[in-house]
């Protein structure tokens, strides 16, 4: 496939088939995502794949699955005016646990950094922050490929450290998301985005 073509085809998916992604095509997305730029050459990034149903049950134990339309509508009012923003958020914030459990595979990608996180000292601290991202948009980028799609779901404090204890992960190691990928439900909602013409977002030699 086309770089061009996976780009323009990959898209948010929170509704899995029940089918497991191979482990053969996973092998593959995660070495695209190897072969992203990192900022010291080392590619100091490990992945945790849970696929077995006890492990992800016990892991996702903090991740919230009750919340109200009225809670997330009290909460998208505070900042959120857009309707296609309000859409998404409504069909993804009931989603969240769900999309973890179902998916046909459920990554954990981890990223050394020996600053705290949240503390950095400078701008260049985040530099490991920086390149995980790049690895990530590279494994969804090759999951389109494969006819995989997926979503990332960013933990809040409570997640992490659950995280950090259920998988012993070692403590200069830190995790920015989950990456639920599988293989999209029939019936996979796609909420309208908005296009924006690069064309009214370039600048030339100043603002």
């Amino acid at each position: 496939m086309d770089i061009y073509e996976a780009i323009c085809l990959r898209r948010t998916v929170r509704d899995f088939e029940d089918k497991e992604v191979k482990i053969d095509i996973i092998k593959r997305i995660l070495d695209a995502g190897m072969r992203a730029p990192t900022n010291n050459h080392m590619r100091e990034w490990e992945f945790v794949i849970v696929n077995d149903k006890t492990s992800r049950l016990k892991l996702i134990d903090k991740v919230e699955r009750n919340t109200s339309e009225s809670e997330i509508a009290d909460d998208l009012d505070n900042w959120a005016q857009d309707q296609c923003q309000r859409k998404m958020y409504f069909d993804a914030i009931p989603k969240q646990y769900n999309m973890l459990l179902t998916s046909g595979c459920l990554i954990l990608p981890f990223f050394r950094q020996r600053e705290p996180l949240l503390k950095p000292g400078c701008l260049s601290s985040l530099n490991g922050f920086a390149s995980i991202w790049m690895c990530i948009e590279n494994i969804l980028l090759a999951a389109v490929a494969e006819g995989i799609y997926g979503v990332t779901r960013i933990p809040f404090d409570e997640e992490i450290k659950h995280i950090k204890e259920v998988m012993k992960v070692p403590s200069d190691y830190e995790i920015p998301c989950y990456i639920a990928l599988g293989y999209p439900n029939q019936n996979a909602k796609q909420i309208k985005q908005h296009h924006i013409k690069v064309e009214d977002r370039i600048h030339f030699n100043k603002w």
